[in-house]
Formats: C-alpha cells, structure tokens, sequence
C-alpha cells in the first residue's frame, strides 16, 4: 500500500526498537465531489466554531495543544449526524513573524496528520517553519484520534489473514475465493463501524477536503498553506480544484497523478518498486554481506529462490512465523527509504540461517502492528477511501489484466497475491464512488510546489511531472531512491521548500538536487 510510509530517520528507530509505524500505497487520482454542492450558508455552524484547545492525550510534550473539530457526517446534512477531526498544533513562540498555520498530511490514505505533526514540529529541518508557523496536523475520517474510527478486522483476524499464504490462483474457484473473501471484508466494515454505510459513503478525499476547509476557518486562517505528502498531494490538489481562492501555498511531496485510474496507478507502482529494488540490488552487491550475492543483474532470481520456500514452509520469527506473503510486502516496505536497505539485507542473511524476525517486523511496520499485537487500522482507511475516491472497475477481465501487468512489471514479487487487492475489494464495495478520475482544473491558483524523486518507489517521478504540469506549478526534482524527500534533512531540497512555504519563492525551472 502507499502512504508516505515512515520518514527516513524514523524508520531506523522503529527497526532497531522492532516496533512500528506504518505508511500505506499511493492511493488513486485526485478527487472532486460528484454529488451537489453543501451550502456554505448552512456550514456556518461548523466554518465559525472555536477550537477549544487543551493537553493532548497521545503527547506529552506541553509544547503540543489538541482539539476536536466538529464536522458534519454528510456535508450534504449538515443538520443531521456530526462527528469529530482530531487536530495537533505546535504554536509557534514568534508572534510578531507568525505567517499563519501550517497544515500538513503525511499520506495514506490512513496517515495520522496529528503524528505526523508532533514528528516534524520538532525535527531540526523544520525548525524555521515552526518560528513562522504554527504547525498543524490532523486525523482524517476514520483515522486516529478522529471519531468515528474506521474498524473492520479485529487484530487476530489480521494477524489470521497475513499467516494464510498461497501463490496466486487466477482459476475460477481462486478468483471466486478472492472475491468472497473482498464481499466479507467489505461487509464487516460496514457492520463493525459506528454510522456504518454512511461513514463509507463520506470518507473519500471530497469530504476530507471540505473537512479540511473547516479546519482552515476555524484556526482563523484566510487562506490555506499545506504540506502534503505521497497521498496528501492528492488532498492538496482535490483542495486546490474545489478552493483555489482560499489557497495561500501548497507544498506537495511524492505526487499521485491526477489522470490514472487505480488499476493504471498500480501497475505504474509496481514498475516503480521494481525500479527501486533494482537500486537496492546494486547497493547491494557492491557490500561483501550482501545476502543475494554479487551479481547485480540476479538479485530478483536471487530473491525468490531465497523467499519461495516460505509459500509451504514458514520460517519462525520469535513466536510467529514469516510467511511468504510477509517477506513479500517487508521486503516492498523497506524500499520506501535507502536508510533501511541495511536492515533488510540483514532480513535476508537472517532468513537464510532459518529465522524472518527483522522482515515479520518490517510487515508489522508496514502494516501498522505495535509491539503488543494492536493494528492501527491503517489499512482499513486506505481500502475505504481508494474505494471510494475513483471510478469503480467491476470488469473482471480488465482486473485480472491489471493483476498481470502488476506482476510482469514487478518480477520480484511473482507467486504472490496482492494482499487484499483493493481492485477486488473495490469491485464489490457496498458504497459507490464520490470522486472519478480526470484532469484538475485549478483556474486562479497560486502556483504550487510539486517535489518528485527520480526513484520513487510508490510514486514514480514522472507523477510529479504530470501534476505539476496539471496544476501549472513548479517542479522540484530530487535524484533519489526514497519516496518523498522534504524535511528529510537533504539541504537543497529543504531549502527551496522553506523559502516557497515562508516567502512564495519558487525554484528555477528545472532545478534538480542531487
């Protein structure tokens, strides 16, 4: 899945603590609402309430303030059922040079924008924002510290579902489980989660934009400046097609293009991932312990020779056992920063003498499992929104066309099944789709900051190149295997990212840092 996993410097300290944390896939194209317009007059309620700020439950640093943001369920009713946006602020102490706040979302869908903030609040590249800003973060529909909390699969039924392995089966009955398994899924969502089918229904990136124009007039701000990462591009730009007069500046990291469809953007993923486990291969090999030997062309034969074995016979990992599909999506998720390209070369010597510890714990990072066995529920947010936020593809031919390209474009995951596939869940969701795939037309935009790496695993470069051509914004290009790359520590994109946040300054046109 995508979301602007876990940033550099955390993910080594969430791999040496075997704890986690984790980020999903970029999610689909950049949504506007399909069904009519709320009416701004009967919003006022919501647009001018007070935040009543006071000590955050999840943090303990006094520098932190939390709030809840009453919003309406469905903008459409805005009498009708509420529920509430978990909101963290970090104010900053320099009032007379206070530019405003500064909102921001790590991606998903299913990030926790509250986290994130408390993170980068306090993190060395950011402290110049935070002298100028008050820092922002909150949690989405469903997510977090936000009410309702999307809930589908208790924690043994995921723990369940990720032990069960098989290679792919495309025959009638396979595909026949497959979509059994997505109906049931789909089902416990909707059974297992306070307002059900209407929380479903509303919590796609159209409702959490208008959420976040909430949240903009209730901190008292004219205009919006965000930041937003991997999936948090695709709120930014579905923000800037329905408010572009409220826009102040929008910083936009690890783009989803605005044109594909999901079964297009995961084939176009799955290349990227390739791409970048390539990268790791000629890291590798140039290392004397690399465990997939020296040959920089064989790392993927390597590789599943090394993993394949894990189909039938699971290897222990403390007491759990690394399945198949685990190695898979551990391998995948420590290819989202080169900082943790150690530790799975290490996940691999380990798995060779009998043991999948280091890589079951990058699954759990990935899959957002703390140390004591709770799930986020990360995942059930990103299956909901990507659900709901493109058109649906039910046509099964074009699925199983998808699934192919997917698995031609990304040999080193062959013999594995996309965990959940969200083209098969979905293709049986009980909700329609609010958002549908199309070019954004942002007329009266402040030009925006688009930032694309050159090896971007989860969302390729040439994403940012599209979406900076769609939005008529500059382009940042960082020559990287990373996805994303702002506040990360790297000085010359760091810069140029601080002076377009603080003065409107933007790079020269085609200004790369390497």
């Amino acid at each position: 899945m995508s979301l602007r996993r876990v940033p550099a410097v955390l993910v080594v300290a969430v791999l040496v603590a075997s704890c986690t944390t984790p980020q999903p896939k970029p999610a689909p194209s950049p949504a506007t609402a399909t069904s009519p317009t709320p009416d701004p007059k009967a919003l006022e309620k919501f647009t001018e309430q007070k935040l009543a700020w006071s000590a955050c439950a999840s943090v303990t640093d006094k520098a932190f303030d939390c709030a809840k943001l009453t919003v309406p369920l469905d903008y459409l009713k805005p009498d009708g059922e509420t529920i509430s946006i978990g909101v963290l602020r970090h104010k900053t102490k320099d009032s007379g040079g206070r530019i405003g706040s500064l909102v921001l979302n790590p991606g998903g869908p299913g990030g926790s924008g509250v986290a994130a903030a408390a993170r980068i609040a306090k993190s060395r590249p950011a402290a110049a924002l935070a002298e100028r800003f008050d820092i922002v973060g909150f949690d989405p529909r469903g997510v977090g510290a936000s009410e309702p909390k999307l809930v589908c699969l208790t924690d043994a039924e995921r723990d369940a579902d990720r032990a069960e392995d098989s290679e792919s089966d495309s025959t009638p009955g396979g595909i026949a489980k497959q979509l059994a398994d997505a109906r049931a899924y789909a089902a416990k969502c909707a059974e297992r989660t306070k307002h059900g089918k209407e929380l479903l229904a509303n919590i796609g990136t159209r409702d959490v934009v208008r959420d976040l124009d909430v949240l903009r007039s209730a901190l008292g701000d004219e205009k919006l400046t965000y930041l937003g990462f991997s999936y948090g591009t695709q709120i930014g730009t579905a923000y800037a097609e329905a408010y572009p007069d409220k826009v102040r500046a929008l910083l936009l990291d690890g783009a989803i293009d605005p044109e594909l469809d999901t079964a297009e953007s995961l084939v176009t993923q799955m290349a990227g991932f390739q791409n970048t486990f390539a990268e790791f291969g000629k890291w590798c090999v140039d290392r004397a312990d690399c465990a997939l030997g020296r040959d920089a062309g064989a790392v993927t034969k390597a590789f599943q020779e090394l993993v394949r074995p894990l189909i039938t016979d699971p290897v222990p990992a403390g007491t759990r056992k690394l399945s198949f599909e685990d190695a898979i999506t551990g391998t995948s998720a420590a290819l989202y920063s080169q900082d943790a390209w150690k530790f799975l070369n290490d996940g691999f010597a380990e798995l060779k003498r009998g043991s999948g510890r280091t890589l079951v714990a990058l699954a759990d990072n990935y899959y957002g499992r703390e140390p004591d066995g709770r799930y986020t529920g990360i995942l059930h947010v990103y299956f909901a929104v990507r659900c709901v936020d493109s058109t649906r593809i039910a046509d099964r031919r074009v699925i199983d066309s998808a699934h192919r390209r997917m698995l031609q474009g990304a040999p080193f995951l062959t013999g594995g099944t996309p965990d959940m596939s969200e083209l098969d869940i979905c293709s049986v969701w009980p909700v329609p789709a609010t958002s549908e795939v199309h070019q954004p037309d942002v007329d009266g935009l402040p030009r925006p900051l688009i930032i694309s790496t050159t090896d971007d695993p989860a969302t390729p470069y040439a994403s940012g190149v599209n979406l900076a051509r769609d939005l008529k914004g500059a382009l940042l290009t960082f020559e990287g295997a990373q996805h994303t790359v702002f506040l990360d520590g790297n000085e010359c994109v760091d810069s140029a990212g601080l002076a377009y946040l603080i003065d409107g300054s933007l790079p020269a046109p085609g200004t790369r840092c390497p």
